[in-house]
């Protein structure tokens, strides 16, 4: 009963992608790079920035 709980979830979940996959266009592919890049950007400056203003007050 396991085998065919696992195929029938792979089946619906491959089926799933399959249908979504030509809804993409490569536009919002390009948005979100860019969008995952400024955030990536914007995180690591956020933690430098904290981790500068740590050090300055223990000292």
């Amino acid at each position: 009963m396991q085998a065919q709980s696992n195929s029938t979830l792979v089946g619906t979940a491959g089926g799933t992608f399959l249908s979504i996959v030509p809804n993409i266009l490569s536009e919002d592919v390009v948005k979100t790079v860019i969008l995952a890049a400024v955030g990536a950007i914007v995180s690591f400056a956020i933690s430098l920035l904290l981790k500068w203003l740590t050090k300055k007050h223990r000292k």
